[in-house]
């Protein structure tokens, strides 16, 4: 080994050894291998040796360069667990027979309003379903009506996975598994289909105060013979009234969703700034809540219903926003601060 790609070798293990944190560390990295560096002050030598030379000797020069950046990484692992270890021992002792206090914490506004939502429907003798936040493109919209390259896709701008699954950015995407579950029910034994599935979403959405990234729906369905819209506002009325203990003004508008036929946007009169106009509502005294619709026969027929013996309606509730409306949460994104200032207001309804 040329002598000073030796020399330098030594004078940077020995330097090395003697280096105890990570701010020391990332100095020695920059010493050796930045730009003005001792490694790369070597290369200058080259230009001097015949061309055999410098084929071996830019091997060694390489060669101590990866040895240098080798040993660099474990050592910032080395201290990056040493580090771990001194801020665990420096914890004070849990002990775990010492009672729970009760007072501390409470749920999230959202899982209140969940929970409420789940009561009412459960009393008008709907299941509560759960699904997997992670889905295929076949449940999230091909059984949905939505094929590939559909134009309604581009209003979800949708988090893709590696394995071609993704994650869901509406709660529809467990429809078709709805019916499939209980179609043989609804057959057999001429049960209505009447199920509600609440979970969490995602679309990248560019945040604002009444759009997040992450939000949570709640899905409902019903299926039966001679289902009409008649009866999706009636559960919605219910819904809303028992919600928020009072009567609420409610609009449908005309909406597309490819997998209703009719569609309609619910949207209820904004609470916060009482229809007066706010960022929260972007100023039209209403907040869209609720996308609904009679359910489109090709997504019945694709969940083994007969389209022309059952109908039924669907609705895709926004639990964020009705948590907005019902605690007076001016910005959707103080739900997913985390700042338990914020949330800790909500005790009620343990």
């Amino acid at each position: 080994m040329n002598e000073k790609i030796l020399e330098l070798k030594n004078s940077f293990t020995a330097s090395l050894a003697n280096v105890a944190e990570v701010a020391a560390l990332e100095e020695l990295k920059v010493a050796y291998l930045g730009k003005n560096g001792s490694v790369t002050g070597l290369m200058k030598n080259m230009g001097a040796l015949s061309p055999e030379e410098k084929k071996s000797y830019g091997k060694e020069v390489n060669d101590l360069k990866k040895y240098i950046a080798d040993a660099i990484d474990e050592k910032q692992v080395y201290l990056g667990e040493l580090a771990l270890q001194k801020e665990i021992d420096s914890l004070p002792e849990f002990d775990v027979t010492v009672p729970q206090d009760t007072a501390r914490g409470s749920y999230h506004p959202i899982t209140l309003v969940q929970r409420q939502c789940e009561r009412v429907f459960r009393s008008m003798g709907f299941t509560i379903e759960d699904y997997s936040e992670i889905v295929t493109d076949y449940e999230c919209f091909e059984s949905l009506n939505i094929p590939k390259f559909h134009p309604a896709r581009d209003m979800q701008d949708t988090y893709y996975l590696e394995n071609n699954q993704l994650l869901k950015s509406q709660t529809s995407a467990a429809q078709n598994a709805i019916y499939k579950k209980y179609k043989k029910a609804l057959y057999e034994e001429g049960k209505p289909i009447r199920a509600i599935f609440p979970g969490r979403c995602f679309r990248n959405e560019n945040t604002d105060a009444c759009h997040e990234n992450t939000f949570f729906q709640m899905e409902g369905v019903m299926v039966d013979k001679n289902i009409s819209i008649s009866n999706l506002i009636f559960f919605m009325k219910t819904m809303l009234s028992e919600v928020f203990q009072k009567d609420i003004n409610v609009r449908l508008r005309p909406g597309f969703f490819p997998f209703v036929e009719p569609g309609f946007e619910l949207d209820i009169s904004c609470l916060i700034c009482g229809g007066e106009g706010c960022p929260s509502c972007k100023h039209s005294g209403w907040l869209e809540l609720c996308p609904c619709g009679m359910i489109h026969p090709n997504v019945l027929k694709e969940g083994g219903i007969d389209p022309d013996e059952y109908t039924g309606f669907a609705f895709g509730l926004g639990l964020t926003r009705l948590a907005m409306m019902k605690y007076g949460v001016k910005d959707i994104r103080d739900l997913n601060s985390g700042n338990l200032q914020n949330l800790a207001q909500f005790t009620e309804d343990k």
